[in-house]
């Protein structure tokens, strides 16, 4: 029996982009799209997203005001044209979530606005449209239910992708992107999924941090398909780190979302004393990194494990009405945010970089796109502003539906490729390597590339990423594939990536601080962090496709 699967387009990544897209796919064409899960197909960071999607939907606010608010939170790495093209893009995508059945928060004001807004960190009005505290799930759960109603849609949960099909591998000079090797999880074969368009809808990479609010998934592996498939990755020095995730030693960093700041809670040291002034008179309200560097720094001054968020003095009834998921998170773990404070920590949450786009989420490799997270589309600059990462999904899932259905009928299907090539490994006798890895890179990562860096302490990781990479592709190289070792290769990859992009940054910028560049130079502008992989030529690759 033949594991080849062929498809118009193939989708990896089961999120707010990837189900988006799908949809919007399925809804307006009869093409054969297969969307791939590594897990089940709502475990990804979507569904967790607490916060909001951020749009203009209050007279007293305005698109120019959107657009600054994100270049000033992007500390002068944002692509103008990109944030005006998302920000203006907002209330229809919106529209278009409402239409297919999102139930947000609607507001409680006769007189106001039809639905409840947000204020969160560096926004300077209140637009953040919710659904209580888990907007995510609301979001990932219409998306799911209507997803699966459409019978042109191919759903492969428990289904991990290992590297990206190109026409370069199979020694044709002209490159393009054919589809992807799989690994289905149960039955551990590997599938051959072929397509006139493929799209990347994976996600972060927040696991390659020992603490982070990411679910297990976000491993990067997008990111590292696309780097070793040849495209340009940008920026990924930028690692968002949210500032508040619940400190308990079972709560696994549970997000405890910006909307608690924007609704008046307050950071405080041990003590019960205030600090955030110091930093910036926005206090609470201060971009993600500047209130992240500050917990960190008052934890090292102070020796403190943590600092504390209060939101007590606010009515109960409102913030278990607003904040019902979070309030039975905390009193789960023993913590009544109506009535104490909660311990918080910073914890590794969003990537800012990833692999480089146009406006409708092209690669530089054809027949490839990527959006969400996965991408780098100009957005975000050295910084993301809250609740713009929904938006983005959302946003560019549409640009790139658009452009597919506007091209996907010129394409000619791609023959058959090679089969998985395990004639030459074996089952693994020592999976403690895999596991020893993966422990490792996460923790030095933790250590040296952090929220504050130093040339030295990056100059000690990449010396041991190296090592570890070499150690991953000689045990990849004889063993059979598994989940644990494709998301162990593709961590390394992206951990090189962060790595090397921090010691080309001369500077300190939005989310990288560096103590040897500690000031930002006068000039606001700065330019990208591109990174290339330099390709073997074609012809030259080996037959075997691992």
């Amino acid at each position: 029996m033949s594991n080849q699967h062929l498809h118009d387009i193939l989708i990896i990544g089961s999120g707010a982009s990837g189900l988006s897209l799908s949809l919007q796919l399925a809804q307006h064409s009869d093409y054969r799209i297969a969307v791939i899960s590594k897990a089940a197909i709502n475990e990804g960071a979507t569904f967790y997203a607490q916060g909001g999607i951020s749009a203009v939907l209050d007279n007293q606010d305005s698109i120019e005001s959107h657009v600054q608010d994100t270049l000033n939170a992007g500390n002068g790495l944002c692509a103008p044209d990109i944030v005006e093209f998302v920000v203006k893009n907002a209330g229809n995508c919106i529209d278009w979530l409402i239409d297919i059945g999102v139930n947000f928060t609607r507001s409680s004001q006769p007189d106001g606005n039809i639905y409840h807004l947000h204020q969160e960190g560096g926004h300077s009005h209140r637009r953040v449209l919710h659904s209580a505290d888990s907007t995510g799930k609301a979001i990932e759960s219409t998306l799911e239910n209507q997803v699966k109603a459409h019978t042109n849609i191919d759903l492969f949960e428990y289904h991990s992708a290992i590297d990206l099909i190109t026409q370069h591998k199979s020694g044709v000079t002209e490159n393009r992107c054919l589809g992807a090797y799989v690994l289905d999880q149960q039955s551990g074969k590997v599938k051959v999924f072929r397509a006139k368009t493929v799209v990347l809808a994976t996600g972060g990479a927040g696991k390659v941090y020992l603490y982070t609010s990411n679910p297990d998934i976000c491993t990067g592996d997008g990111i590292a398909m696309a780097w070793r498939a040849g495209c340009k990755v940008a920026n990924m020095e930028f690692i968002q780190f949210h500032p508040t995730c619940l400190y308990h030693p079972d709560a696994k960093s549970f997000l405890i979302s910006e909307a608690l700041r924007g609704e008046g809670a307050k950071l405080l040291r041990p003590d019960g004393t205030s600090f955030l002034r110091r930093y910036d008179e926005r206090e609470e309200l201060a971009p993600r990194d500047i209130v992240a560097r500050a917990i960190d720094h008052e934890m090292k001054r102070l020796g403190s494990e943590c600092v504390y968020l209060d939101m007590s003095h606010r009515d109960s009834e409102f913030i278990i009405e607003h904040f019902p998921t979070i309030y039975a998170k905390c009193l789960q773990f023993g913590f009544d945010i109506t009535k104490q404070p909660i311990p918080v920590v910073p914890a590794a949450h969003y990537t800012c970089g990833g692999v480089m786009i146009d406006q409708n989420g092209r690669t530089d490799l054809p027949g490839l796109y990527a959006i969400g997270e996965v991408s780098c589309s100009g957005l975000h600059g050295a910084n993301r502003m809250a609740s713009n990462s929904l938006l983005e999904c959302v946003v560019f899932a549409h640009s790139a539906f658009q452009h597919i259905t506007s091209a996907l009928d010129t394409i000619p299907y791609p023959g058959e490729s090679k089969e998985w090539d395990e004639t030459q490994v074996t089952d693994s006798d020592e999976e403690v390597v895999v596991s020893h890895n993966w422990d490792e890179v996460r923790r030095f990562m933790w250590d040296y590339v952090g929220i504050v860096r130093s040339t030295k302490r990056l100059t000690r990781a990449q010396n041991r990423i190296r090592l570890l990479q070499s150690e991953i592709q000689e045990y990849y190289s004889h063993f059979k594939v598994t989940n644990d070792l494709i998301e162990l290769r593709n961590i390394a990859v992206v951990a090189a990536l962060i790595i090397d992009s921090a010691l080309s940054r001369k500077e300190s910028r939005g989310l990288h601080y560096s103590l040897d560049y500690p000031v930002q130079p006068v000039t606001e502008s700065g330019q990208d962090t591109v990174l290339q992989k330099v390709l073997p030529q074609a012809g030259n690759t080996a037959s075997n496709t691992r």
